[in-house]
């Protein structure tokens, strides 16, 4: 049975000039507990659209709508729009996602306050923790600076850890590595992979790597102008893709499939600390 399973989702966002742009045309995907599945396709697919959507984070004068949305067996659709569902999500830039005027502390405290129910001395030791289980150093000083003052790899872990504070049941990620170099990307990676094998976690991550797919998923669909053009496992799809656009984005990335993410990793773990 599938955690999450979504059936025939349209967005559309509604035009200054009175029209209507259709973003999503028919998605339907599910994933499993404990599972990776990643959603690639070039720019304007629609995959952060679906995120968003998702997580009822659409722009104004979004609409979505859809036949059937299940997770973990209930049907989940009639109470969407005022409940939430134990999904946490991962920007693409956590600069831009954190307020400036704020330190770090700051942030994560305020989540732990809203999802855990403690107070004061409490919330700062349960985002510290946070902090460490991402392999950020010395968290008790981070949780005192602000977001500018860390590297890209720390903010993103930063952010790893407050959408962990959430205690979700499903992390997704946009685009979680596009803006690191490729040490750090190999770190961001692992460390996804190791949360996942901890804490159980399912991941839905959205990118136009399909080298973050071979390393990390082990489902992928792929869209192209809003829909859902091909759905298998990573290696069926890697190694005979049916659609003649799967085809194309593997064309461009060469040696794709020979990605291997414990090669990948190995030496980025030992720099993990000093990120």
């Amino acid at each position: 049975m599938s955690l999450l399973s979504i059936s025939h989702l349209n967005v559309s966002i509604g035009q200054p000039d009175g029209s209507v742009a259709h973003i999503l045309h028919d998605v339907s995907l599910a994933v499993d507990r404990g599972e990776v599945l990643g959603i690639v396709g070039e720019s304007g697919s629609g995959k952060t659209m679906l995120l968003r959507a998702l997580m009822k984070i659409l722009p104004p004068r979004g609409v979505a709508t859809m036949d059937a949305l299940e997770f973990d067996g209930r049907d989940v659709l009639p109470t969407f729009a005022r409940e939430r569902l134990p999904l946490s999500m991962v920007f693409q830039d956590p600069l831009t996602s954190f307020n400036p005027l704020r330190k770090i502390g700051g942030h994560l405290t305020e989540v732990v306050k809203r999802f855990q129910k403690v107070s004061g001395s409490a919330a700062r030791t349960r985002a510290a923790a946070a902090l460490d289980q991402v392999g950020i150093p010395h968290p008790k000083r981070v949780l005192n600076q602000y977001p500018h003052e860390l590297s890209g790899g720390m903010r993103q872990r930063v952010m790893i850890a407050m959408a962990l504070l959430s205690e979700p049941e499903v992390l997704v990620a946009d685009e979680p590595t596009t803006a690191l170099d490729a040490t750090i990307q190999a770190q961001i990676l692992s460390l996804l992979s190791s949360l996942r094998a901890s804490r159980d976690l399912t991941i839905v991550i959205v990118t136009h790597d399909l080298g973050v797919v071979a390393a990390l998923c082990d489902r992928v669909v792929v869209m192209k102008d809003g829909r859902v053009v091909e759905t298998g496992h990573v290696e069926q799809v890697f190694a005979n893709p049916e659609n003649d656009y799967t085809k194309t984005l593997l064309a461009a990335i060469p040696h794709v499939a020979a990605l291997d993410l414990a090669d990948s990793t190995d030496a980025a773990e030992t720099e993990a600390r000093d990120v």
